[in-house]
């Protein structure tokens, strides 16, 4: 016997991937995309201020540093050795300011990514975002 208590994803309204990436993306909620998504730096909401959607599903993990290392990396290495290359900078200069490039793009980077993941999850039902009658646990 099936259960009819929870919700059929197949019969709710599909959510639309792209949207919801971009939406996490500018840290916004990826249901209305007018509400924040983070509290703070890399905190999650537990539900949104606007529509009240609830965001405490979510299970980004370690994906958004490993995909801040990922682009990081393949962004400052060929600039890295072109620098070198092509400009010839004294080692000091070149190590400092690609220090700070690096460090620069990663806190760029981090929170929206995480977002970016948020907005997955919800758009593709996963963790728990599919099913409304969880609740929000206690902090």
């Amino acid at each position: 016997m099936k259960d009819t208590t929870s919700p059929d994803p197949a019969l709710s309204p599909e959510r639309q991937v792209r949207p919801a990436m971009l939406r996490g993306w500018r840290r916004k909620c990826p249901s209305c995309g007018a509400g924040p998504l983070m509290r703070s730096y890399l905190k999650v909401r537990g539900s949104c201020a606007v529509c009240g959607q609830e965001l405490h599903h979510h299970r980004a993990d370690d994906g958004p540093a490993y995909l801040t290392i990922l682009i990081v990396g393949h962004l400052m290495a060929p600039l890295l050795l072109w620098a070198s290359v092509s400009l010839q900078p004294d080692p000091l200069i070149l190590a400092v300011s690609f220090s700070v490039g690096c460090v620069a793009l990663s806190l760029f980077l981090l929170p929206r990514l995480k977002g970016a993941i948020v907005g997955l999850q919800w758009a593709k039902r996963m963790h728990g975002f599919a099913d409304a009658s969880l609740s929000a646990p206690a902090e």
